[in-house]
């Protein structure tokens, strides 16, 4: 995905010799995911999905021209074909292990944490996330690491 020419969110996440979407950290992932889900309730849907598809998707013009403007027609047509590639529960929503999917990422955190871990949601994730980034920093600190191996060892003795 190219980003270049644009001024949006994710653009500044791109790779500056190819100006496409560089492998995100999973700090990076957080922030891009804190911007999308703007009310916070861990998932990426109605108005929230429409900005992230205007951000997201780029087409350029026959002149080279980024288009950044879409008709309402083609914005419902283009979330429909997203929709059935990357909403795999089908609900209308974006979770934040199906972004996971989508954005490159350095490490894909979220799938080794899943398959050790199975919760029912991203809802559950981010919960659980917030529990121990105390400082809120997008990173698990030594201080919150410790919190997080002591609760698991303290359910696993049960």
């Amino acid at each position: 995905i190219n980003f270049n020419g644009t001024n949006s969110f994710l653009s500044q996440f791109k790779d500056e010799t190819s100006a496409e979407l560089g492998k995100l950290s999973a700090a990076q992932f957080m922030q891009v995911w804190e911007h999308l889900d703007e009310d916070g309730n861990g998932y990426i849907e109605g108005s929230e999905l429409d900005g992230f598809l205007k951000e997201f998707i780029t087409t350029v013009n026959d002149d080279g021209s980024v288009k950044c403007s879409f008709t309402d027609t083609e914005l419902e047509d283009l979330k429909t074909k997203f929709l059935e590639a990357y909403d795999d529960n089908k609900d209308g929503k974006i979770e934040i292990r199906e972004l996971a999917q989508l954005l490159p990422m350095e490490e894909n955190f979220l799938l080794l944490f899943r398959f050790d871990n199975p919760l029912d949601s991203s809802v559950e994730f981010m919960k659980i996330w917030k529990t121990y980034d105390t400082d809120h920093s997008g990173y698990i600190e030594a201080d919150d690491l410790k919190s997080f191996l002591r609760d698991i060892l303290k359910n696993a003795s049960k």
